[in-house]
């Protein structure tokens, strides 16, 4: 009976995170939309300016037009929404503000309308269409409102462990048989918050089109979802393993960075395993030697990695393995590839680094490496953050993304330079205007094919908001590790 409750007020509390992160999700991408579709309407309002330029039509209007048109405001919308219907009246003012001159021109009758009138009835134009961009913005304004709500409900939304709490406090009521079946019930009771997210990752990763398999681990005695093509190559399909931030779980993290959208198209299997919970539920990865602190269990997370790898290729065997982390997911993608596992290749980290002093690398094999990070993360500084020696001699946290690649160049016995220059710029993150990453690599690669890339984030945090580019890239750069 208890159990039952205790499921009922996961699932709602399941089922209300998912809504309130869809609605998020939605108000995201409808002002990423809004800034995209305003860059067209930008660059085809300055052909059109150009054009009228050479028919020489009054100056003071066009340059009034131009400034006013060239406001730093992009956005983008959904025909049926508001914005839509400001924008059509917009735009078709604006058209016919803009088509007036050249046809007045062509017509011989420049000369029977005054020029003050003319001004006037371009004045009254552009009046209009400060209106229509005033509402316009105020629109904006409320959709970042909205964004900003949805963000409060999801942190307030009820812990479940405050409901069992709650549910406990009559049990000096239970009878025998209630105790009974608390006690016999209590390791369901721990993994229904577990179960329902591989059951959620499951669902969304086969409504994508892949097929599902479940990994179980005997020693912690849970399931990791595990996602193949349809045209799976026995020895080549390669294998990509995506671990998710702290506090985070395989959910979360396949609806962040969704690859499993393209296990088919990109022909690779995808693993999404979860990491153990702390003292406070959170789940997280132990990417280091060192174990036990800071109400982390003492479990070692390479083994388990190690050995849920050698459990999927029960199904089949894989080409290369790739792992890819975010956050505490990062950090542990550095150390398997320190400690080694047999058949990865290459790594990809999204803000995440390893520790400043790390020897658990020592004696490590080189791999290819990706270092994605922002330089306004806030979490895990992109400089680094070294706290000073305790009384072991030891330093503690981040290394700076600068000193990831410089590690790894090292380890593969290369350079990497003091002053790189980018060889190319990305337009990664939907929250920073323009091509914000910058991409640094060795030239040429490493012996054997190894790979050493950066890519510097100018202006974006530590949760980038990540849209179909990222993920291109991302694969891209990945599978391109052979």
């Amino acid at each position: 009976m208890l159990n039952d409750t205790v499921t009922e007020h996961t699932l709602r509390r399941e089922s209300e995170t998912v809504a309130a992160e869809q609605s998020l999700d939605d108000a995201r991408w409808r002002i990423a939309r809004l800034r995209r579709g305003r860059q067209v309407k930008i660059r085809a309002r300055d052909n059109q300016i150009s054009q009228l330029s050479a028919n020489d039509p009054p100056h003071k209007f066009v340059n009034s037009a131009q400034r006013f048109l060239a406001l730093p405001m992009k956005v983008y919308f959904d025909p049926a929404s508001r914005e839509a219907v400001s924008w059509l009246r917009l735009g078709t003012v604006a058209i016919c503000v803009l088509l007036s001159i050249p046809l007045l021109a062509c017509n011989g009758n420049v000369e029977d309308v005054s020029k003050d009138q003319m001004m006037r009835r371009l004045e009254l134009s552009l009046e209009s269409l400060q209106e229509e961009n005033t509402e316009l913005k105020s629109e904006i304004v409320d959709l970042r409102e909205q964004l900003e709500d949805l963000n409060t409900q999801i942190q307030n939304l009820p812990d479940v462990d405050s409901m069992v709490d709650w549910d406990l406090a009559d049990k000096g009521q239970w009878t025998k048989d209630d105790e009974d079946q608390w006690v016999n019930n209590k390791n369901d009771r721990l993994t229904i918050q577990e179960d329902t997210a591989v059951e959620a990752t499951a669902r969304m990763a086969e409504e994508a089109g892949g097929q599902i398999q479940y990994i179980e681990h005997a020693g912690r005695g849970d399931r990791t979802v595990l996602v193949t093509p349809q045209n799976f190559v026995d020895g080549a399909t390669p294998l990509i393993v995506s671990l998710h931030g702290f506090g985070g779980n395989s959910f979360y993290q396949s609806s962040y960075v969704p690859l499993h959208e393209r296990v088919n198209s990109g022909d690779f299997a995808l693993l999404l395993p979860n990491g153990i919970g702390d003292g406070e539920g959170n789940r997280f990865w132990n990417p280091t030697d060192q174990c036990c602190q800071g109400g982390k269990s003492g479990e070692d997370d390479v083994a388990y990695l190690t050995e849920l790898v050698a459990e999927a290729r029960k199904f089949g065997e894989f080409g290369h393995i790739y792992f890819f982390g975010y956050s505490n997911g990062g950090f542990m993608s550095h150390h398997m590839a320190c400690k080694g596992l047999l058949g990865l290749r290459a790594i990809a980290s999204l803000a995440g680094t390893s520790y400043v002093e790390d020897s658990s690398c020592e004696g490590a094999h080189p791999v290819s490496v990706l270092q994605i990070h922002g330089t306004e993360d806030s979490v895990i500084l992109y400089q680094g953050a070294e706290t000073e020696l305790n009384a072991d001699g030891e330093r503690a946290f981040s290394a700076s993304a600068q000193d990831m690649v410089t590690r790894w160049s090292q380890i593969a016995v290369c350079n990497w330079p003091e002053d790189p220059m980018p060889y190319a710029a990305f337009d990664l993150d939907e929250w920073v205007p323009g091509s914000e990453t910058q991409a640094f690599r060795l030239e040429p690669t490493c012996a054997d094919g190894i790979s050493i890339e950066l890519w510097k984030g100018v202006g974006s945090g530590h949760s980038p908001a990540i849209g179909e580019t990222f993920v291109d890239a991302l694969l891209t750069w990945l599978l391109a590790q052979d």
